[in-house]
């Protein structure tokens, strides 16, 4: 039969690109349909991408740490010509068809981020197979909605933890144990059938007992000397080094650290990394990846789109009686201003010329990582009592620093909230990201002298920024809304 290519499908989170994790079947090897073929690390998670043939994989089109884009070839297979395929119009859902180059069209924003302008459409069409099966599937240009047969199903569930070098865990654990440093090789599942779940991990890192190895044994995620090998072949040669470290860690002249050539370059005469990927090189450029990429783009987009207009005040939090939680104050306050002034709890659709005013309050908190910034949404905050907001807000938390949030809590939100001051800084510009048409920053809290009838006296105050879109809101709607927002943090409860 002719070789087929696979073209990369949009992973259901409506971003352009994903990069190259691990490759689980490599060139020359067997591929059976749906197995388990390489995982790619998006903005938001790590995926397991199924093979759509039965076949040996002739070629790929990038190596670990490659990034490819949504629709671009992927992988290369020969079809075995005795193995049942999935039929070409068989409508399961699986499109590999490469990207269709039509003539720019402005779309309208929608009702999701600029992160994830078309997010609500693949979600729509991201049913579970045998639902689309059933009733049918649209007759559109393939745009990859769809990666295969990663339907919303128990079997799925099971194809996602297929062993992999002996071990069996999914992305979101061989994504954890890579963070917190932890040999997956080494930790005992205690999951069904030996899956190794998130608690495993999280007790061998406190543990210590499941430690990652020297950069020539095996690593998180890479169970067996099979990939700490083709790692080897992919390290610099020792002659780009001035001074490779010996075993014991010490460089030429038993210093602490190896001395490497300063700014060296290519054959091209562009920097390049001559050191070991276990060792941390400064000084040289080095690409974005996963949610820096992704947040990189769009910021880049929200300045290019929005007019943006910042106004400051302080509140005065004198009346608070113990134990109020600030972030839980905020998030009503949020509410309460929303209701007050709708305006600014809203999407504005430039291209569309529309403006859409929401009665629920869905909050995008920002939560800041070492890997980059998420905004997950804090659902229906307008109808959670106090207890309802604190455990809401620590669930999406511990779920971003997992890396286990699902795609779909990080978008449509309806107007977002940074809490920057519980490290620094009194006052911000931050960034309002299409669709929504605002968005409040807390500063640091700060104690200062208030005069008040008949002397003076020392007030706790919270410093408040609000920046708005002012294509979709007025001056005086943001100045009522962040009157709304000092009110209600005036009060005692």
């Amino acid at each position: 039969m002719a070789n087929k290519t696979f073209h990369l499908p949009d992973l259901g989170e409506g971003l352009p690109d994903a990069e190259i994790v691990q490759w689980y079947v490599h060139e020359g090897e067997r591929a059976e349909l749906d197995q388990p073929l390489v995982s790619m690390e998006t903005a938001k998670a790590v995926v397991e991408v199924p093979s759509p043939f039965t076949g040996t994989l002739v070629k790929v089109f990038g190596a670990a740490g490659a990034v490819i884009e949504t629709g671009a070839p992927l992988a290369e297979f020969e079809l075995d010509a005795g193995a049942a395929q999935r039929a070409e119009a068989e409508p399961t859902g699986h499109h590999h068809a490469p990207r269709k180059i039509e003539a720019p069209v402005a779309a309208p924003v929608g009702a999701a981020s600029a992160a994830t302008a078309r997010a609500a459409e693949v979600a729509a069409e991201a049913a579970p197979t045998g639902a689309a099966a059933g009733s049918g599937v649209s007759a559109r240009a393939d745009a990859g909605t769809v990666v295969g047969a990663m339907e919303a199903s128990d079997r799925v569930a099971g194809d996602a933890m297929t062993s992999v070098g002996g071990v069996r865990a999914l992305p979101a654990v061989r994504a954890l144990a890579k963070k917190l440093g932890v040999d997956l090789a080494r930790v005992a599942g205690t999951g069904a059938d030996g899956v190794v779940t998130m608690q495993d991990v999280k007790q061998a890192a406190a543990a210590g007992t499941a430690k990652l190895r020297s950069p020539s044994g095996r690593g998180a995620g890479a169970e067996g000397t099979g990939l700490a090998q083709r790692n080897a072949a992919t390290e610099p040669s020792p002659t780009a080094l001035r001074a490779a470290p010996s075993p014991g860690g010490k460089g030429e002249g038993g210093g602490g650290s190896a001395r490497f050539d300063a700014d060296p370059r290519s054959a091209a005469g562009k920097p390049m990394r001559t050191v070991p990927p276990t060792v941390e090189a400064q000084g040289q450029p080095e690409p974005l990846r996963g949610v820096r990429r992704n947040m990189a783009r769009v910021m880049a987009e929200a300045h290019a789109q929005v007019v943006p207009a910042t106004l400051c005040d302080d509140a005065d939090l004198h009346a608070w009686q113990p134990g109020n939680d600030i972030t839980v104050r905020l998030v009503h306050a949020i509410v309460a201003a929303s209701r007050a002034v709708p305006a600014l709890n809203a999407w504005f659709d430039a291209a569309a010329g529309t403006r859409t005013l929401h009665r629920r309050v869905d909050i995008g908190i920002a939560v800041d990582t070492e890997d980059g910034l998420f905004v997950p949404a804090l659902r229906n905050a307008d109808v959670l009592e106090a207890a309802g907001v604190r455990a809401a807000v620590d669930r999406i938390r511990d779920q971003v620093r997992e890396r286990t949030i699902p795609a779909e809590e990080l978008k449509g939100y309806t107007i977002s909230l940074s809490n920057f001051g519980v490290f620094a800084g009194r006052y911000a510009t931050p960034v309002v990201v299409p669709p929504c048409v605002a968005i409040v920053a807390a500063g640091k809290l700060r104690h200062e002298l208030v005069p008040v009838m008949g002397g003076v006296e020392t007030h706790r105050l919270l410093p408040l920024s609000l920046t708005f879109d002012h294509r979709a809101a007025t001056g005086g709607e943001a100045a009522r809304f962040l009157r709304a927002l000092l009110d209600d943090l005036a009060r005692a409860t």
